[in-house]
């Protein structure tokens, strides 16, 4: 237990003050000085989902079918990040991770985002300084903010990361149309990415193929930052 009940915060894990919340800070400091990585040949980061926890949200199933096409459990860590701070998603039914209540994409306070941006980037700048030598290779699946923080984290701390889905993809599928102008990481171009991210590691063909078709998942906009 990361936080036992009896410590626990009586502040509410709800709305805009979750991101600088007592219990959320606690447990990303416990993250990144007490928890022990496991040693893996590839850590996968992955944003949080609405749906808690994490592991059985649909767009985490969409993520782990093509995860686990390739890979066996022992070869990869899948941490998640975002609203949640930095999570290895084995911890995910833990307190605070299962237990807060916030979108930050439908938040359109500038503070508020800011605050998130330099937070998270650095987080995951001493998540992946602590985790050097744990894993040989690193992919970040991340749109929106959640990759700006990757990448001001990977320009923090010099440790690679393979962040996709690729820039080409996105400009690709940018539509100005919609509210989120890159789309969902659900959408087919980019899980083509990711899949062909993890095979260039492992030396695989790609199994992932571009169909069309309806959206794979819908999960109320977890993407969005």
């Amino acid at each position: 237990m990361i936080i036992p009940e009896t410590q626990r915060s009586k502040e509410p894990l709800i709305g805009e003050q979750v991101i600088k919340h007592p219990d959320m800070i606690r447990a990303a400091e416990w993250v990144l000085t007490r928890y022990e990585p496991p040693k893996r040949d590839i850590c996968i980061f992955v944003p949080c989902s609405r749906a808690k926890p994490y592991h059985e949200s649909p767009s985490h199933k969409i993520f782990d079918t093509i995860i686990f096409n390739h890979l066996n459990e022992d070869q990869v860590h899948v941490v998640v990040f975002g609203t949640c701070g930095i999570t290895p998603r084995e911890l995910d039914t833990e307190y605070p991770f299962m237990d807060y209540k916030f979108m930050l994409g439908q938040c359109n306070v500038p503070r508020v985002k800011r605050e998130f941006h330099q937070l998270e980037s650095k987080r995951l700048a001493r998540y992946l300084l602590k985790t050097k030598g744990h894993y040989k290779h690193r992919i970040a699946y991340c749109i929106g903010d959640f990759r700006a923080a990757m990448e001001k984290a990977v320009e923090l701390c010099g440790v690679e990361v393979d962040i996709v889905p690729t820039q080409k993809s996105m400009e690709k599928m940018f539509d100005p149309g919609l509210k989120f102008g890159h789309g969902s990481l659900h959408m087919e171009q980019y899980l083509k990415d990711f899949d062909e991210a993890i095979c260039r590691i492992v030396g695989q063909e790609p199994l992932y193929r571009i169909t069309q078709g309806e959206s794979i998942v819908k999960d109320a906009d977890w993407y969005i930052l």
